[in-house]
C-alpha cells in the first residue's frame, strides 16, 4: 500500500520544510515534490495543518501511572481536605478493594511535606491507604498501614530512606525513599496479570492521546518486564516500550543473570521494533524536595545533612561496569550536585576500564550541577534526559525547594542553555506520573521559564532558555538517539517509520505560552491512523 500524505507544514528535525510524504508498507520512500511525482494508491491530504514526527518520551513510569490510574484520583487537588475528600469517595466505591493505592499528591502544600496519618484515619481506618507524591520518592500512610508494615516508633531509618516522626518518635506517616517505601509496600497484595496489563494499556492510551508513540519506561521492579512481555504477546502494547531493569545496591548481582534472560526473551518475540530491553536503571539519590537529593553542600534548613547517596562509589561502578560488559546501555537517575558528579566520575571509569563501543549513557534529571561537571557530559558522550516541565518556578520548587538550597543554587537547576552551548546531547522526558505526561504542555516551558500566569516576569533564570525547535528537537529525534533507535523514528526522512503527529497549529508560529493550547488532530503510527 502506497499512501500520499499531503499537509500545508510537514517539519523534520534538521530538514526544510515540506508538504507532502509517500508512505510504503509504514515505511516513508518520498518526501516533498518526489513524494507528489510518485504513483500512489490513496491519498490522504491532511489540510492546512502542522506534522511533525510523533513524540517520544524518554524517561516515564508507564505501569506506575497505569496503577496510579486504577486508584483515587488526587492529583492537582489544592488541599488536605480535597484529598481526604477524594480518598473517602474511592474508598466507599471500592469496599473490596485490600489496599487503597494511588497518587500524586502535591507535597508542597504542607510545610515540609510531612504528611500525618492521622488525617488518612478520619476517612479510612480499616484498611491500609497508601499515597503518592508527586516527587514519587515520598509517600503518605494511614496508620492501618503502619500497623500492618510493624513500624513502630523505635524503627530506625533504613539504609538510603527515611520515616518522618513526631516530636516522641513515633512514625507520622511520611516515608521518603524506595528503601523506606518498600517497608509499606512489600505487604501489598500483588496485582493479578490480568490488573496488571489492564493498567498498561490505561497508560499507553493516555499516551497515544498526547501524541507519544514511543516511551520508556525508566523504573522496571521485578515481575513488571512480565507484563509488558504479556501485552506485547497479546497485542495490547500499543506504544513502543523501552524498558530500564532497576539495578539496586546490595541485590543487583543476583539480577545479572536474569536481566539477560528477559532482554533475550524481549528480543525473540515477534515485533522486535514494540518492546526492547537494553538499559539498566540505577537511583543514585533522591529529590530535592524530600531534602534527600546529594549536594556537595548542606542542606540550608538541615545544615546537617547533605542528602542521600545511594550507591557507594565503588559499588555503582562494580555495577557500570558488569553490565556495560555486557552492551547494557546505563540510565542513571542523578538530581544532587555530588550524586551527578558521582555518576559522570562512574561513566568516566567505566570508559576507561571497559573496551570502546557506542554506549549512550544517560543521566535523567541532571537537576543541579557543579559548574565544573557541565563540560564532561559532552567530553563522556553522556545524554542529559531533562524534564521540561519542571523548568519554572512551580509550586514545589518555590515553597520546598528554594528554602532548602537557597537562591544561587535553586536559579542554578536545569541549565539548558549551558549544556547545549557545552556541546551536551540533551533529550526530554516526563517522568510521568511524576508529572504530566502531555509533551504540548511541557514542550515550550524551557523557552518562556514561567508558569501559566508568566510569573515570574522575567523568566526562571531566563539565561538558561532555549528555542521552540531546540525542544521539539529534543522530544523527538534526541529520543529516538538515545534508544538508538534514530534510523526508525523521530523524523520524517525516506527509510523513516511514518510516526507523526498532526497539529492545528505550528509550535514554530505561535506564542510559547500558547503552545499548550495546540490540538492534536490524528496520530500516525507506522502510517497508520491511532488517533
Amino acid at each position: 500500500m502506497q499512501r500520499l500524505f499531503k499537509a500545508a507544514t510537514i517539519w523534520s528535525p534538521g530538514a526544510a520544510p515540506t508538504s507532502a510524504l509517500l508512505v510504503t508498507n509504514g515505511i516513508i520512500t518520498a518526501i516533498g515534490d518526489n513524494a507528489l511525482a510518485s504513483p500512489f494508491d490513496e491519498v490522504v491530504d491532511l489540510g492546512n495543518v502542522f506534522v511533525m514526527p510523533a513524540f517520544a518520551d524518554g524517561h516515564a513510569h508507564p505501569l506506575f501511572a497505569g496503577r496510579e490510574m486504577m486508584g483515587p484520583q488526587i492529583k492537582n487537588l489544592q488541599s488536605v481536605n480535597e484529598i481526604l475528600s477524594e480518598v473517602s469517595k474511592y474508598a466507599l466505591g471500592n469496599p473490596d478493594v485490600p489496599w487503597i493505592i494511588g497518587g500524586a499528591y502535591e507535597a508542597a502544600i504542607i510545610e515540609q511535606g510531612d504528611f500525618d496519618a492521622h488525617w488518612l484515619d478520619s476517612v479510612v481506618n480499616d484498611r491500609p491507604v497508601v499515597l503518592h507524591a508527586v516527587d514519587h520518592h515520598t509517600i503518605w500512610v494511614n496508620s492501618k498501614a503502619l500497623e500492618i508494615a510493624g513500624i513502630p516508633s523505635g524503627t530506625e531509618n533504613p539504609s538510603g530512606g527515611t520515616i518522618a516522626r513526631r516530636e516522641n518518635g513515633e512514625p507520622k506517616g511520611t516515608l521518603r525513599e524506595p528503601a523506606a517505601i518498600d517497608l509499606i509496600l512489600q505487604h501489598a497484595p500483588a496485582l493479578t496479570m490480568a490488573q496488571e496489563v489492564h493498567a498498561l494499556t490505561l497508560a499507553c492510551k493516555a499516551l497515544r492521546e498526547v501524541g507519544v508513540t514511543t516511551a520508556v519506561d525508566a523504573w522496571v521492579e521485578d515481575g513488571m518486564a512480565e507484563v509488558y512481555i504479556t501485552a506485547a504477546q497479546t497485542g495490547q502494547l500499543s506504544v513502543d516500550m523501552n524498558l530500564c531493569f532497576l539495578a539496586e545496591p546490595n541485590k543487583w548481582k543476583n539480577n545479572v543473570s536474569h536481566f539477560n534472560r528477559l532482554r533475550a526473551e524481549i528480543d525473540a518475540l515477534s515485533n522486535p521494533q514494540n518492546l526492547r530491553a537494553s538499559t539498566i536503571k540505577f537511583i543514585s539519590d533522591g529529590a530535592l524536595s524530600a531534602g534527600t537529593a546529594a549536594l556537595m553542600e548542606p542542606y540550608i534548613d538541615q545544615p546537617e545533612s547533605t542528602g542521600l547517596m545511594i550507591w557507594s562509589s565503588d559499588e555503582l561502578l562494580d555495577s557500570l561496569v558488569e553490565f556495560d560488559e555486557l552492551n547494557f546501555q546505563v540510565h542513571i537517575h542523578a538530581i544532587g550536585d555530588a550524586a551527578v558528579r558521582q555518576a559522570l566520575d562512574a561513566i568516566e571509569a567505566m570508559i576507561r576500564i571497559n573496551p570502546p563501543r557506542d554506549r549512550r549513557p544517560v543521566i535523567a534529571h541532571a537537576q543541579l550541577i557543579h559548574p565544573d561537571d557541565i563540560a564532561r557530559f559532552a567530553q563522556l558522550g553522556i545524554i542529559a534526559n531533562y524534564q521540561p516541565l519542571w523548568t519554572y518556578l512551580d509550586p514545589m520548587n518555590k515553597e520546598l525547594i528554594l528554602p532548602r538550597l537557597g537562591v544561587e543554587r535553586n536559579n542554578r537547576q536545569y541549565q539548558l542553555r549551558t549544556m547545549i552551548e557545552s556541546g551536551a546531547t540533551i533529550s526530554f522526558g516526563s517522568d510521568w506520573p511524576v508529572t504530566s505526561q502531555v509533551p504540548l504542555h511541557a514542550l515550550a516551558v524551557p523557552v518562556h521559564r514561567q508558569d501559566i500566569n508568566h510569573q515570574p516576569a522575567e523568566g526562571w533564570s531566563k539565561q538558561e532558555a532555549i528555542t521552540i525547535e531546540d525542544s521539539m528537537h529534543f522530544y523527538t529525534s534526541n529520543v529516538a538517539y538515545q534508544l538508538f533507535r534514530e534510523h526508525e523514528t523521530g523524523k520524517l526522512e525516506v527509510g523513516m517509520r511514518a510516526d507523526f503527529v498532526v497539529l492545528d497549529q505550528s509550535p514554530l508560529e505561535v506564542n510559547p505560552h500558547e503552545v499548550r493550547e495546540i490540538k492534536i488532530i490524528h496520530l500516525y503510527k507506522n502510517g497508520e491512523k491511532i488517533k
